[in-house]
């Protein structure tokens, strides 16, 4: 199960589409859907964590703990929404297309893909754009 939470003002419109979404990168992936919590936060909230849990004074956008077992993905994703739209206007594209790409990032670290090194932070580009096409909403 896909689980929304909400730390400061912003809400998601389209939860739904976003859950069935993720849920079906996760089967992409020959994996088992367990319990995924995103939280959306400020830039404040996942600073502090990023200190106290990763010892990083440092911003980001997302911070995921893995909590998976075996093939079943579990996990808690911390999003900046402050640190989502700064890096969509850096890169020109719309806050959608960001947040689609941090959402994603999550769970494709909750698959063993990793973005640490030059080949897997390519890698993990090439399946964060073939999963964000596969984000349809129905009219």
């Amino acid at each position: 199960m896909i689980n929304f939470n909400y730390e400061n003002d912003f809400n998601l419109d389209n939860e739904e589409a976003i859950a069935a979404w993720l849920s079906a990168v996760i089967v992409s992936e020959k994996k088992n859907e367990g319990e995924i919590n995103y939280i959306f936060c400020d830039d404040d909230y996942l600073h502090k964590i990023n200190i106290e849990y990763l010892n990083h004074d440092t911003l980001t956008d997302i911070i995921s703990f893995d909590y998976t077992v075996g093939n079943e993905l579990n996990g808690d994703i911390f999003v900046s929404v402050e640190r989502v739209m700064d890096n969509a206007n850096d890169f020109n594209v719309s806050f959608e297309e960001e947040l689609k790409r941090v959402l994603v990032h999550g769970v494709l670290h909750y698959c063993g893909y990793k973005d640490k090194g030059e080949e897997d932070e390519r890698l993990m580009r090439l399946k964060e754009d073939e999963k964000i096409a596969m984000f349809h909403v129905e009219q």
